[in-house]
């Protein structure tokens, strides 16, 4: 059962619980999936995704400490308000356990599914982080813009956390360094290794300076490729804030396995 799986991680130790993001799946793709060797979303057949919202209010009833962040939520393929309402609920109904993990996302099908354009999805979606991040911390909100026009109004309850949400912003271009620097309280890495992550956050920490911050109270969350003591104390040494390791597979066994490895990981991090 679902709930025991987040009651077992806090139980480990371990400070929080990632989802990713995909509302439908295609067989064929315009572009293949960055995460797996072969092009396409590791799920077995009718597994899917369990949607992120609904999983961790499910979740935070069923935990009191263990946080709950999106490795990513697709930012420009939804709605800018009904995302900033539901995430804004969660944070209130969780006691502010929530981290906005967000990204442009790859699937150019899923984007056109959801009634968006694919080419100016970055743009689209700078605009529906300032739409969100307006709504959370403004009594009343309004916004013009190319993609987006918001009216003035009131969104309540706000996030419990302040200013607002963490917004942990995925994406390995220049132009999501730049949305890091510029939106986000942190940056999120996904798939590489302690060398890699040495060369990116180069790259993390340039965007930062042009946009006149720092690494001071800014996060830098990764999700390696293979984990293993030695890269964990690299990454550590490499200022990494946090972790994000896969479960694996959806399979009870398998993934209780992967747990037990798992618990193992997080006494070392201690």
């Amino acid at each position: 059962m679902i709930q025991d799986l987040g009651r077992r991680i806090e139980g480990a130790g371990m400070d929080s619980l990632w989802m990713g993001e995909h509302v439908v799946l295609f067989d064929e793709m315009e572009f293949p999936y960055p995460g797996s060797k072969d092009g396409r979303i590791p799920v077995p057949a009718g597994g899917g995704l369990l949607d992120t919202v609904a999983t961790f209010g499910f979740l935070a009833n069923a935990t009191t400490t263990l946080r709950f962040g999106t490795g990513i939520t697709l930012v420009p393929q939804r709605n800018p308000i009904y995302t900033a309402k539901e995430f804004a609920t969660l944070d209130w109904l969780s006691g502010g356990r929530i981290d906005f993990g967000i990204g442009v996302g790859w699937c150019k099908e899923e984007v056109l599914a959801c009634g968006y354009s694919w080419e100016d999805r970055g743009a689209r979606c700078d605009e529906f982080l300032e739409v969100m991040k307006r709504l959370w911390t403004q009594p009343v909100a309004s916004f013009e813009g190319q993609h987006f026009n918001l009216s003035e109004c009131r969104m309540d309850p706000k996030p419990i956390q302040n200013p607002h949400i963490p917004i942990i912003v995925g994406g390995h271009s220049k132009r999501a360094f730049r949305r890091a620097a510029e939106f986000g309280n942190g940056w999120y890495g996904f798939g590489i290794n302690p060398e890699q992550t040495a060369a990116v956050l180069r790259d993390v920490d340039a965007a930062l300076e042009r946009a006149g911050r720092s690494r001071d109270g800014f996060e830098i969350v990764i999700t390696p490729d293979v984990a293993d003591a030695d890269a964990i104390r690299q990454f550590q040494d490499l200022g990494v804030d946090r972790l994000v390791m896969h479960l694996g597979s959806q399979r009870p066994e398998k993934v209780a396995a992967r747990l037990s490895e798992l618990e193992g990981f997080a006494k070392i991090a201690a």
